[in-house]
Formats: structure tokens, C-alpha cells, sequence
């Protein structure tokens, strides 16, 4: 049986010793949006690269990160067609202009995986993602629910700090958000929509509403642990202690040690290798001709939505630790250790 051959971008390159060339049937491609987020890197492709060995060990396969570039995602997503991919797994930097891409690649009888970030405009053949209207809402409400158990009266004020602007999962979460909080009874001071999903850009928006809003501020929706952690870097700047409960989305290690360290209050659990092994799932029926089940249909494409578990304090060592997501040695690290012992993590 031949290995798995896996063609990379120059900064990642990796060749499997032994592997013969593939039929341009059995070439698949899996293009990320950005690297400030490691997810990409440390998750989803090697999961959706295990997921492949396993299920089509003779297949090849082309990864490539646009590092937030859209120009230089249609740049890759073209030359992955050129190197004999004919499906594609895409995670789009700008939702919108992917419709392009979709519209390329069906041209040319290539299939589109719309992975985590949907796209609206022109139907993909296949959306694989956790149900990120309801990660919106879900972490949004646990705030909600924290703040109404801590006695903050109803009309003080949030803040809210979205996703990226070209990213069509983050409207989805921002949609989400809302629903929670326009039902909350608390006033949203004021939102932002972060581009690229940069932890500085938040940080800086956070600093301004500080300025402008001091202790208003009770608390601070963020749509992922990034723009979180760019959120708390601004309320400690500023002295603001105790540091109101903060959310979060992604489960990163920087997040489960702030949630351990009392300075973000919840995050979301969503292993990617769930959705990367689903997308791998799809590409081989489609490979094989198959018409993929799906559980939803969105923006008229078939889609398969995970629901995730939000993580507090209070269940970060079931959610996490007992279930084997992270470690105590990944995490409980140096300043984080006496946390961990104090929540029973070890």
C-alpha cells in the first residue's frame, strides 16, 4: 500500500518517503484562513491528515495557510487546482469573494468544502463547522447568566467584541450574541468587528472603551479566545480589578490558563478533529461519488453543524482534563499550577 504523499506550502513542507504519485481523482487540498490562530496548524490539519491516512491512505494532499491574505488564498486556491487537486476543503479568508472561488472550481467539475467559515453568496457542494450561531449564543448567555448570579442589575452595560468583519462565522456568532443579549435585560455600550480576528486590534478598541466607558463596563462578550485575551491584556492595563467575566471561544491553552486564573470566565470546547475528520469524511464520499448525508442545510448548502460544550471553571476539569482534550502538563504550567491544584486538576 502505498504512504500518504502530502505536497505543503514552502514553510511546510512534508514528503512521505516511498509514496507514489496519486490519479488526480485522489488529490485533495486543505486551505486555511490565517495563522493567528494555531488551531490551524496544531488542530485541524494534522487531524484532517489523520483522518485521510486512515480513510484513503494512496490520497494526496495539498495544505497551504493564506496567513490572512485573501488575494493570496485565490493565489493557492488556483494552484491547487493546477496541481490536480479536484476537491477542496476551503476555510475562506473573506467569505464573500469565496463565491468566486466556488464558482472557479465547479467550472472546472472541482468540488468546495466550505470548512468553518460558510459561504453565503454561492452555494458550496458540503459545510462542515460547529453550529457557530450557537457558540454565539451560548457563550453570550453563560456571561448573562454569571452576571444575573452575581447581582449586577439589569441595564448596566457590555461590551461586545465580534470577529472578523470578512469572516461569515463570526456574523453567525455575532448573530447568536445578540439574540442573547437584546433578551438579557443588559445594555450593549458599544460592539466591534475586529479584522482579521487580531488580539491587538481588540486590545486596542478595549482600551478606548475603557477610557470612554470606565466602570460601566460589567462585562465583555468575545467572540474567540483571541480577541478574549487581547480584551483582559486591556482591562489590566487599565487596573480594572476585579477583571469583569470576559468570554471566549476555542479552548487555546492561553485561554483554559486564564479561565484557571480567574481572568476569563468561560470559553468554548470545540476539538477541531471533530470537524476536520468530518471533512474528511465528505471529501472521500464525494471522491467516491457519493452524495454526503447532512443534519442542516445553510445558505443552501448541505452542511453538518457539531454542537460544543461552553467550559467555566466550575466544569473546565471534566470538559477538559477528563476528557482528555488537554493535559495538566500542556497547562498547568509555572503561575498556573497552584490554580490547577486549588481546582483539582492534576
Amino acid at each position: 500500500m502505498n504512504k500518504l504523499a502530502i505536497r505543503t506550502a514552502a514553510v511546510l513542507t512534508v514528503s512521505l518517503a516511498g509514496a507514489a504519485a496519486a490519479s488526480a481523482a485522489t488529490t485533495v487540498a486543505f486551505l486555511m484562513p490565517d495563522q493567528a490562530s494555531t488551531r490551524y496548524e496544531q488542530k485541524d490539519w494534522p487531524g484532517f491528515q489523520a483522518a485521510m491516512t486512515e480513510l484513503c491512505a494512496d490520497c494526496t494532499l495539498i495544505y497551504q495557510n493564506a496567513n490572512a491574505d485573501a488575494a493570496l488564498q485565490q493565489q493557492q486556491f488556483n494552484s491547487v487546482i493546477a496541481q490536480g487537486a479536484t476537491i477542496i476543503v476551503l476555510d475562506p479568508v473573506d467569505s464573500a469573494a469565496a463565491a468566486a472561488l466556488v464558482e472557479i472550481a465547479h467550472s472546472q467539475n472541482v468540488k468546495v468544502i466550505a470548512y468553518d467559515r460558510p459561504i453565503p453568496d454561492l452555494p458550496a457542494d458540503y459545510y462542515v463547522s460547529f453550529d457557530n450561531e450557537g457558540i454565539g449564543y451560548a457563550i453570550a448567555q453563560s456571561l448573562v447568566d454569571k452576571l444575573k448570579a452575581d447581582g449586577v442589575a439589569a441595564g448596566a452595560g457590555v461590551l461586545q467584541v465580534n470577529g472578523s468583519p470578512t469572516d461569515a462565522a463570526a456574523g453567525l456568532i455575532r448573530d447568536g450574541v445578540d439574540r442573547a443579549l437584546d433578551a438579557s435585560g443588559y445594555e450593549t455600550l458599544a460592539e466591534f468587528d475586529t479584522p482579521d480576528w487580531a488580539p491587538p486590534a481588540a486590545q486596542e478598541w478595549v482600551a478606548g472603551q475603557i477610557t470612554r466607558f470606565g466602570d460601566q463596563i460589567v462585562g465583555v462578550v468575545a467572540a474567540n479566545d483571541g480577541t478574549a485575551g487581547g480584551t483582559i491584556a486591556a482591562l489590566k492595563a487599565a487596573g480594572v480589578d476585579p477583571v469583569p467575566p470576559v468570554s471566549g471561544n476555542d479552548a487555546t491553552i492561553a485561554a483554559l490558563q486564564l479561565i484557571i486564573a480567574g481572568d476569563q470566565y468561560n470559553t468554548i470546547s470545540k476539538p477541531s478533529e471533530i470537524v476536520a475528520r468530518a471533512a474528511a469524511e465528505v471529501a472521500v464520499s464525494l471522491m467516491n461519488g457519493e452524495v454526503p448525508e447532512a443534519t442542516h442545510t445553510l445558505y443552501e448548502t448541505p452542511s453538518q453543524l457539531f454542537t460544543p460544550a461552553v467550559v467555566t471553571a466550575e466544569n473546565i476539569k471534566a470538559e477538559i482534563f477528563d476528557a482528555g482534550i488537554q493535559t495538566a502538563a500542556e497547562v498547568c504550567t509555572g503561575e498556573y499550577a497552584e490554580a490547577c491544584t486549588a481546582l483539582s486538576i492534576e
